[in-house]
């Protein structure tokens, strides 16, 4: 198959398949892009979606140009964030044009609601996959702790958050505590 489809369709796939924004579907990006596809790592993909948090756009979009850079360069990267955005502009346009009729009724309220609470497992799966690769030992398990706590309690920009924790990482790597 010509690789510029199967980027398209694979990145049309985890759009299609995907409920309650940006970051319910990176279970699904994992799947496709470390698990299926072997275009990139898990650490990879973590840094991609660090990267994605930090600049303007939706984290799934920023992902999906990341990785179809990386696999094809500027042509993948725009075939890859065309791909993710088809399904959503389709869709989109469909329910917009038959919601906006049927939003007061209960049972599409109740459907709804019943949506997100599953959009909040997929979004867990995705942390606990994350976790595993990301906290791997005490320094990094403390720099979960503190941003995590950070940003319970402090009304920052993940962009702070992050470059924290990069020169963090640099800061314990170069001390000594983390090994590279």
């Amino acid at each position: 198959m010509n690789v510029y489809l199967d980027l398209f369709l694979t990145f049309a796939k985890v759009g299609v398949m995907t409920f309650g924004g940006g970051y319910a579907m990176l279970p699904i990006l994992q799947r496709e892009v470390v698990e299926n596809k072997h275009w990139a790592k898990d650490e990879e993909l973590m840094d991609y979606y660090a990267i994605g948090q930090c600049t303007p756009g939706v984290i799934a979009v920023n992902t999906a140009t990341f990785i179809g850079k990386k696999f094809k360069g500027i042509p993948g990267g725009i075939i890859a964030t065309l791909g993710v955005v088809f399904p959503s502009l389709v869709i989109i346009t469909l329910i917009a044009a038959v919601l906006t009729n049927f939003a007061d009724l209960p049972v599409v309220q109740n459907a709804f609601a019943g949506i997100r609470v599953c959009v909040c497992v997929f979004i867990f799966n995705a942390v606990m996959k994350l976790w595993k690769s990301a906290v791997v030992d005490i320094p990094t398990g403390v720099l979960f702790a503190i941003v995590f706590l950070g940003s319970v309690f402090l009304d920052l920009s993940p962009v702070v958050y992050v470059l924290f924790a990069g020169i963090m990482g640099i800061v314990l790597t170069v001390m000594g505590v983390r090994k590279k």
